[in-house]
């Protein structure tokens, strides 16, 4: 369950909907970037028992991107550059240095962003149902995967430290409170 304490602004979904193409290659490089952050989680020795499965979620990140590459190219449109998300860095900036906490932090971040991801593919599948039902499906499609990725992450972080995970969990709940409610003009999913 998504403990998430503020909603995107209507805004969002207008501007989503009205930059579909940019959106979808925004999601393209979300996907890999998320692969990627698998990956490099693997590199915390705090998560030697925990390779399987970010092993697993990098290739499922890489099978989602590379369906959006596919949806770009059907739509005949190339990947193009990424675009910096405030969200996100908003999020990464507050990452701590040290051996634990810097761990913790960036499963917390990786489960925000999936936990975000969940809950934006959900209201994109039920407002492009009647505009666009490939992408409506396919939207749909994600939200499980996404919202298992947010639990994994967490639970991962409480194995290293319950007490700190649920502290530094209230920290990154009121930050994302506090940035997804930011007024942006990138046509980006956060």
């Amino acid at each position: 369950m998504l403990m998430l304490r503020a909603k995107p602004p209507e805004s969002w979904l207008t501007k989503v909907l009205a930059n579909l193409d940019a959106v979808l290659v925004d999601h393209a490089h979300l996907e890999r970037k998320a692969a990627q952050s698998a990956l490099k989680l693997q590199r915390y020795q705090q998560l030697a028992d925990s390779l399987p499965e970010l092993t697993e979620i990098a290739i499922e990140e890489l099978e989602h991107f590379n369906l959006v590459l596919k949806i770009l190219d059907d739509r005949g449109m190339a990947l193009g550059q990424a675009i910096s998300s405030p969200w996100i860095s908003g999020m990464m900036n507050s990452v701590r240095r040290g051996r634990n906490e810097q761990v913790i932090d960036h499963l917390l971040c990786a489960a925000m962003i999936e936990g975000r991801s969940c809950e934006k593919f959900q209201i994109l599948a039920v407002a492009l149902a009647s505009v666009d039902q490939r992408l409506a499906k396919f939207y749909g499609d994600l939200v499980k995967s996404e919202g298992n990725h947010y639990a994994s992450y967490l639970l991962m972080a409480k194995r290293i430290d319950e007490l700190e995970t649920e502290r530094r969990l209230e920290f990154y709940l009121e930050l994302d409170a506090e940035l997804v409610v930011q007024p942006s003009d990138l046509p980006v999913l956060h």
